[in-house]
């Protein structure tokens, strides 16, 4: 009871709009002391502050900041208008293509979809898009940076379960690319169905060396973390450490960074690091917590005498209701011990888990009626409004599921290095 009670207890102070940091650790800490079990918490704690990967929030958060800054973050978009200007649907696509290529370097879907809203839902809605296509595909392709590397959702349920980092980060990658096939074949096909939704617009002459570059500081940043990783020549630390290297000098020499936009991304990574360091410290805390109650193992004993679509559709529910009051890493931290038990009853790893629980977060995000990541395009947008965009994810909904389906049924879709 004093498991659910400390549940219910964070969830009701995330809804009341408490920053999640706060309310985990609230919760955790107040339950910990009441039971007379605070010591166990230092251990864990002291684990996580010692990690070498937890170098990896102030790198991947510094490396999007400064990507964004020198322009190197959206250059894959305005590459991709270019190149797929005279195809119906273009722009959608380019719009997607762009998520992929923002997420390649910060590593975060709302991010991704606020700036994303702001740069390529301008240019569609003046091509005379369809505003649900247009609004759609900004905020589907917004989830693209919870699974392409570095995520760092996938980082945190790293450092929480104590899973390799570097596997986490690799083990996103074919989902990742499954989704992002998914959402180019559904552009494709609503074009098919209602080209009206998607003008051609007047091509422009635009010499292919100005495409070339403006898109490839993406693709190399995001060779250098996935071979970096993969080949086992670079630790992941080591690897976004060469990825902001190479965007600095980059971003110096081409006089893209200035004094003021340098000071800006350090201020933006201090400030975003301290909020993702704070909710680490306090979901150690509360998942201390919670593994002392026995709820966790409780919840593995019920899911071993259960149908597995049965318990990931539970799964799935708990996600869609948080989505409504919280956070996506409060999400991920409230879930976690509940995914990780589902993963040792079934005989499946820690990896597996973690991509499953953050694809299911990611969808609950843009699910009818009330997704937030079509929420946060709106705002940031100030041109459309949620009811379209959420309208237009529907279309996009079976795919993605298509997604998750696969790697729930082949496993070895996160596990291919």
């Amino acid at each position: 009871m004093a498991g659910l009670a400390a549940m219910a207890a964070a969830v009701a102070l995330t809804a009341l709009r408490m920053p999640a940091a706060l309310a985990l650790m609230l919760a955790g800490a107040a339950c910990l002391a009441w039971t007379g079990s605070l010591e166990r918490a230092w251990d864990p704690l002291a684990a996580l502050l010692s990690a070498p990967d937890l170098a990896l929030v102030p790198l991947v958060l510094m490396l999007g900041n400064t990507a964004f800054y020198a322009g190197f973050a959206t250059g894959v978009h305005d590459a991709a208008a270019v190149a797929l200007q005279g195809r119906r649907g273009g722009l959608a696509l380019a719009a997607i293509g762009g998520c992929a290529g923002f997420a390649a370097a910060s590593g975060s879907s709302l991010g991704c979809a606020a700036t994303m809203s702001r740069i390529a839902l301008p240019a569609m809605l003046r091509a005379g898009y369809d505003p649900r296509l247009a609004g759609a595909s900004v905020a589907m392709g917004g989830t693209l940076g919870a699974l392409l590397p570095p995520s760092m959702l996938l980082i945190v349920w790293g450092l929480l379960s104590g899973t390799p980092v570097g596997a986490m980060i690799l083990a996103g990658l074919l989902p990742a690319l499954l989704s992002l096939a998914g959402m180019i074949a559904t552009v494709l096909w609503w074009v098919w169905r209602d080209p009206q939704a998607a003008p051609l617009p007047q091509p422009q002459p635009i010499p292919a060396s100005a495409v070339l570059r403006a898109v490839w500081p993406a693709p190399v940043l995001f060779a250098i973390i996935v071979g970096g990783i993969w080949s086992g020549l670079l630790t992941p630390v080591a690897a976004v450490t060469a990825c902001l290297a190479l965007v600095l000098a980059l971003g110096l020499v081409q006089r893209r960074l200035t004094p003021e936009t340098l000071w800006s991304a350090l201020r933006e990574t201090l400030r975003q690091t301290a909020a993702i360091l704070l909710v680490l410290v306090a979901a150690t805390l509360f998942l201390a917590f919670l593994e002392r109650t026995g709820i966790p193992a409780a919840w593995a004993d019920w899911a071993a005498d259960m149908p597995r679509l049965g318990t990931l559709a539970l799964l799935a529910l708990a996600c869609a209701t948080l989505a409504l009051l919280a956070e996506p890493v409060a999400m991920l931290v409230l879930l976690l011990p509940f995914a990780l038990a589902l993963a040792q009853v079934w005989g499946l790893d820690a990896v597996w888990a973690g991509v499953v629980l953050v694809k299911l977060v990611e969808t609950a995000l843009v699910l009818p009626p009330f997704g937030l990541i079509a929420v946060v395009v709106a705002t940031a947008s100030k041109t459309v409004p949620p009811g379209p965009v959420l309208s237009g994810i529907l279309r996009f909904l079976f795919a993605d599921l298509l997604v998750l389906a696969a790697i729930v049924l082949f496993p070895a879709l996160t596990g291919w290095p």
